[in-house]
């Protein structure tokens, strides 16, 4: 390992040769290109690739799922880790690691290879009832691998339930070993809306029956109940979650799921960072799905973009129609509820088109495949997800909504901003960081922001968009005021890299 002496885990921390660089652990339940649910695999890659390429030591440990087992990948034997046993639930678990190679980076990716647990055609798999026991693994596992590599991590960055345990481990089965003596944590929520949540018996399933004080007595006492999240709140060192509005957002009695009040406590470890985006993939300059590029100093090639995206689901061209495009997570919290009052009523207007990907709810399935049945010349779907298209409809559409109900941070606002597509979107998290509703008289912002969760807001929201998109200077203004915009890790990864050099300063 670059700037480590190989050792096992019995002394001191090894020394590292770079004064300047951290030696960073990253752990997460999803990474591109690998597995994938969200934006939680988007930000973990952008993140790791971007500190590895600024000069840090950077490793990601995630588990080895049957989809990327069979899925073509270069990955090989980890020989310095061996096999490793560990006891949970009364039996032992095996397991090894085999090591890839972050796309685009030097960036190793450890992959816990256990198929008794991860060798599924899912990622979660909640029907199985062992997922307490699939993560403590996760978060076993990667401690078990830096012992093995002599690798004493600065800070162990971990992310949502998944790896929120990881925290408790290292305060107790593993505060004896001396590679972790400098060792901090930081652990970063990506949506509260996951928890975590199991009976208080899986205590003893998780080898923690030594810890059982260490939980949140009121869980276990009124519930019987083990939260990994709100473990991971109690016992990590700091924590962030994905926008500043957001970070407010989850004090609130609405916002916080039941973990508020855990929250307000920490109100001053707790630090709000919009997410990055990796303008190597998402970029219209250079996107390797497009049917054609462009950028703010040529945008012929958008209107290229439009007329292929509109003959890929057979939509009338003619008299300049507004496209109105959606890539998302069909559920709840995405404020699909608002729209059967709304578009309907935007779609009367001959001259727009809807083009939406996703998969979900089959309520909401459902809805948009009726939709698409009543104007089949007006509104194109695809059930599922598709990455070519979600490109396709950035670049081909000239408007994005995202109705959200909650939205921690969102990215597609961001990607929509770089391809010149102006996004409609709810004032809530990450949205009300990002987007900047236009303002009538100035002209001036990169999007139209409603703050209801209504369906008369989100209504006068897509009328003034369309009112806008009338005037092609107008529109033209907003366009290139959010292709200006920088959301890229440049930009975003040093306020992690603060936050880092803090806690292990």
């Amino acid at each position: 390992m670059t700037g480590l002496r190989h050792r096992t885990s019995t002394g001191g921390a090894p020394q590292d040769l770079m004064s300047d660089a951290l030696r960073l652990l990253l752990v997460s339940s999803e990474l591109t290109p690998y597995a994938k649910t969200g934006g939680l695999a988007d930000v973990v890659a952008g993140l790791s690739r971007w500190l590895g390429k600024t000069g840090h030591q950077v490793r990601v440990v995630m588990p080895l799922y049957g989809q990327i087992a069979h899925g073509g990948y270069d990955l090989h034997e980890a020989r310095d880790i061996g096999r490793v046993r560990i006891r949970f639930d009364g039996a032992e678990q095996e397991f090894g690691a085999k090591v890839g190679e972050l796309p685009n980076s030097k960036v190793p990716i450890y992959f816990v290879d256990c198929p008794a647990m991860f060798g599924r055609d899912r990622i979660y798999s909640s029907t199985y009832g062992d997922e307490h026991i699939r993560f403590g693994l996760l978060c076993r596992a990667a401690l078990e691998f830096c012992q093995r590599l002599g690798f004493a991590p600065h800070v162990v960055h971990c992310n949502d339930w998944h790896s929120a345990l990881l925290p408790l481990y290292l305060r107790t089965l593993y505060s004896w070993d001396g590679v972790f003596r400098g060792t901090k944590t930081l652990l970063t929520i990506h949506n509260i809306g996951y928890q975590g949540q199991f009976g208080g018996k899986v205590i003893d399933d998780l080898g923690l029956a030594a810890s059982r004080g260490m939980f949140h007595q009121d869980d276990l006492s009124k519930r019987n109940e083990v939260n990994f999240l709100k473990t991971g709140l109690l016992y990590a060192d700091w924590l962030t979650t994905v926008s500043p509005n957001y970070a407010h957002e989850i004090q609130t009695g609405e916002g916080g799921r039941g973990l508020e009040a855990t929250l307000r406590e920490r109100k001053d470890s707790l630090t709000g960072i919009v997410n990055g985006v990796d303008y190597g993939d998402w970029d219209p300059a250079h996107d390797k799905h497009l049917p054609a590029h462009y950028s703010s100093a040529d945008l012929s090639g958008k209107a290229a973009c439009k007329k292929k995206l509109l003959e890929r689901f057979a939509l009338r061209q003619d008299g300049d129609p507004m496209v109105l495009g959606i890539v998302s997570r069909l559920t709840l919290q995405k404020g699909f509820d608002l729209l059967p009052d709304v578009l309907p009523v935007v779609m009367r207007d001959e001259r727009m088109r809807l083009v939406a990907l996703g998969s979900g709810e089959a309520r909401y399935e459902d809805w948009f495949q009726w939709l698409r049945d009543q104007m089949p010349d007006r509104v194109g779907i695809y059930r599922g997800y598709h990455e070519e298209l979600a490109h396709w409809i950035e670049a081909g559409s000239d408007a994005f909504l995202m109705p959200s109900m909650f939205e921690p941070c969102g990215l597609n606002q961001m990607y929509s901003m770089r391809y010149g597509t102006i996004p409609i979107v709810r004032r809530t998290g990450g949205l009300a960081d990002t987007v900047v509703d236009r303002d009538p008289v100035s002209g001036k912002g990169t999007g139209f922001v409603f703050e209801r969760f209504d369906s008369h807001a989100l209504l006068d929201a897509l009328q003034r968009a369309v009112r806008v998109y009338r005037e092609p200077g107008a529109w033209h203004a907003m366009m290139l005021a959010g292709m200006a915009q920088d959301w890229s890790w440049d930009r975003q990864g040093p306020r992690y890299v603060d936050l880092y050099r803090r806690l292990s300063g």
